[in-house]
């Protein structure tokens, strides 16, 4: 066979062949990963809607001082128990105060004290379950027994008891919470360190010398980090009926601080009369906690869009099976 003289080449065979310096200087895998995962949150319609309500809450608390019509612990004793319209928009409590008011302040409080939650949750759970599934062993047995009598109890029985004994402030309910509600946390954390212990970039970073301080939370730790985050998204919810739950039985936050829970709480005894006092903080928390579980789905779709295909199948599959013969 004659070999090609490479000078009758037109430019446009070569580059179709050589890479160019674009192909080079294209992104990082982890940041096209992250794109893919955004533009998949975006195609989901309830996680974007969930994403929508829980941005109106956020802003309506952090904007509060601005937008609040009065003071939320400013009685106002000529103007008590006012119904929807006129100087009040959502009308006034018991004690004259505005509604409106004391459910933008009450948002600023019940979403910190979620937020600080999670926070303390996610660190001592991953914390614990790093430590347990890495090391294995002694510590593993102990541990794993730790959270196997923590999950005897009822999560809201056991925060009960502890916020009881602390006292009542909103502090000692985030003492409460956060004490119970790791352990879902550590039992994840732990399986997933459980498979990636013997995967090869953890054999490869102890093989060049690397401590196990190092290996857990640089090499394991942002390799689980996507599943940890999704539960916590899907767990925000359930920490602020938790939350909520404590202060409407006197536990949280004390008169006259605004706080869903607490609001609730204060007006059970005009829920004859006056419903609207209960019915408003009680959809905000509604919505709220719908949200958290709307955007925690889509999360979890879209970081790992093979659970939505095995749900799918596993729907398919009990449909086939409850089919009569016949049909």
């Amino acid at each position: 066979m004659a070999r090609r003289d490479l000078s009758t080449v037109r430019p446009t065979e070569t580059t179709a062949v050589l890479p160019g310096p674009a192909l080079a200087e294209g992104p990082p895998a982890a940041r096209g990963a992250v794109r893919t995962a955004f533009r998949r949150l975006a195609r989901d319609k309830s996680a974007v809607a969930g994403l929508v309500i829980l941005g109106v809450v956020v802003t309506g608390a952090l904007a509060a001082p601005v937008i609040a019509p009065y003071s939320p612990i400013e009685p106002h004793y000529a103007d008590s128990l006012r119904g929807l319209g006129g100087r009040f928009l959502l009308g006034t409590d018991g004690l004259g105060r505005d509604e409106l008011s004391r459910l933008l302040f009450g948002a600023r409080l019940s979403l910190a004290s979620v937020g600080l939650a999670t926070v303390g949750i996610m660190f001592i759970g991953v914390t614990i379950g790093l430590a347990s599934g890495y090391y294995g062993g002694l510590l593993d047995a102990v541990l794993q027994r730790l959270v196997e009598i923590l999950l005897a109890f009822p999560t809201l029985v056991l925060g009960l008891a502890v916020a009881g004994v602390l006292g009542r402030s909103m502090t000692s309910v985030l003492i409460a919470v956060v004490s119970v509600s790791w352990v879902s946390y550590a039992r994840l954390v732990r399986g997933m360190v459980l498979s990636a212990r013997g995967e090869p970039y953890v054999e490869a970073a102890r093989s060049m010398g690397g401590s196990d301080r190092h290996i857990m939370f640089r090499q394991i730790l942002p390799n689980i980090l996507p599943p940890v985050i999704v539960l916590a998204t899907q767990e925000m919810g359930a920490l602020l009926l938790t939350i909520s739950s404590l202060s409407f039985l006197g536990l949280g936050a004390q008169p006259p601080t605004p706080e869903w829970g607490a609001m609730l709480n204060q007006a059970r005894p005009y829920f004859q009369s006056h419903p609207l006092l209960m019915i408003v903080p009680g959809v905000a928390i509604t919505l709220t906690v719908l949200a958290c579980n709307l955007l925690g789905d889509g999360l979890r779709d879209a970081l790992d869009p093979r659970t939505r295909s095995f749900m799918e199948r596993h729907v398919r599959r009990r449909r086939v099976r409850k089919r009569p013969k016949g049909a």
